[in-house]
């Protein structure tokens, strides 16, 4: 017997865009529900029982923030806001309502993708061996011994760093606002102290990134907060290095339709 189907539940109420993320997502193997107003978006989320919810901001009949709040309340499926909104504001209004990731249209359906993977894939380490060393480049983090190592060596961590590290690993491919970091590490009371974490989280890549100048695991997500990704970020460039066509979609957002093109990029 197989097994059944990812399931996603899309909440968009623009059909040009719901056609282009349903299609990328079936290419991937997901079963697709389709809801184009909050009030269905709630219902279907309660029913459907989804592995993840893609989810607009601008619905007709409220707004996505709302039901991110609400849906908190009693689920933990994860959620990947789809927004033309692009202030700082909304986009970290949306992760402390419990988005897990946040794209601004336009966007490309490589960059959907790989955050949908990102996202699906926190969700399942939950049920993982928690004593199985986390990894990332040429780091080991044993979380239940407490031990690090770079490249085979041991690294010392203050109890601070220790716990920075612990809150990236646990929600690894989810940005953290700044906000919320404060509030776990320092307190609820430290909320506005972001000396405290630039500071902190330069120690921290100091010790893990090779180069600390450039980190590829411990990303800055400009004026809104952090992220750990496992893969490296030239792990996005390595197609262009391959020599073989490679496909890259682009989804280009008007006020009344939705374009979506390949653009064929080959390398000798």
């Amino acid at each position: 017997m197989t097994d059944p189907l990812p399931v996603a539940l899309l909440i968009e109420d623009e059909p040009q865009i719901r056609r282009f993320v349903r299609a990328a997502l079936e290419a991937q193997s997901w079963l697709v529900h389709e809801a184009e107003i909050l009030k269905q978006g709630l219902t279907d989320a309660s029913t459907r029982r989804p592995d993840l919810i893609v989810l607009d901001l601008g619905l007709p009949d409220g707004d996505g923030i709302d039901l991110l709040r609400d849906l908190r309340h009693w689920s933990k499926v994860p959620v990947i806001v789809l927004s033309g909104r692009v202030s700082e504001h909304d986009k970290i209004e949306a992760l402390d309502a419990g988005a897990d990731d946040y794209l601004t249209k336009p966007f490309g359906v490589g960059e959907l993708l790989a955050r949908v993977r990102a996202a699906t894939r926190r969700r399942q380490d939950l049920g993982t061996n928690p004593s199985a060393p986390f990894e990332f480049g040429d780091v080991s983090v044993d979380l239940g011994a407490r031990r690090v190592r770079k490249g085979g060596v041991p690294v010392h961590l203050t109890p601070i760093e220790d716990r920075l590290l612990c809150l990236l690993i646990a929600n690894e491919g989810r940005v953290l606002t700044h906000r919320q970091i404060l509030s776990d590490v320092w307190g609820p009371s430290h909320v506005n102290d972001g000396h405290y974490l630039r500071v902190y989280m330069g120690h921290l890549r100091q010790k893990m990134e090779d180069d600390p100048a450039r980190p590829q695991h411990i990303i800055t997500e400009t004026a809104v907060g952090y992220r750990l990704v496992q893969k490296s970020k030239s792990w996005l460039r390595g197609g262009r290095r391959t020599g073989r066509v490679t496909a890259v979609f682009y989804a280009f957002f008007t006020r009344r339709q939705i374009i979506a093109t390949s653009i064929l990029h080959a390398n000798p």
